[in-house]
């Protein structure tokens, strides 16, 4: 499964140590930006990785910016997406087994390197346990603003 990858500014670092380790380990991966510290604005990465997801491209993604809640907020715009903002490895499984999160994301400032890799690990490493959590995903699918 190939894994979209996409940062903003604050998240530029923490995108690049999850990068090294992802070519370390032989992860398939699409960088998707940004390329500097230089200050950008963070919805566009946001995007950018969402719609590689729902357009099949990638399989999941990670979004990094300074405390993670602009990019899952941005994220969860995109048609299709479950963008879920995690702090530790249990909040990354759990996204995946009950509510079939597709993007993770998560915050360069508030989350050092070592707990980041045990996210993205735990993230990547589990599925979504159906069964009565697929009815309740497909709610969250199937609604629309009225």
């Amino acid at each position: 499964m190939k894994i979209a990858i996409g940062a903003d500014h604050g998240g530029y670092e923490l995108k690049q140590h999850i990068i090294d380790v992802f070519t370390q380990r032989g992860y398939e991966f699409v960088d998707f930006g940004t390329n500097s510290p230089e200050s950008v604005d963070y919805p566009d990465y946001a995007f950018r990785v969402g719609k590689s997801v729902t357009g099949g491209e990638c399989g999941c993604g990670i979004l990094i910016c300074s405390t993670g809640i602009g990019m899952s907020i941005a994220a969860n715009k995109v048609t299709g997406i479950r963008a879920a903002h995690c702090t530790d490895s249990y909040t990354a499984k759990m996204s995946r087994h009950h509510n079939n999160a597709n993007v993770l994301a998560m915050g360069a400032k508030i989350t050092g390197v070592a707990i980041a890799e045990e996210i993205v690990a735990a993230f990547l490493s589990e599925g979504f346990d159906g069964d009565r959590h697929e009815r309740r995903v497909e709610k969250i699918n199937n609604y629309k603003n009225s």
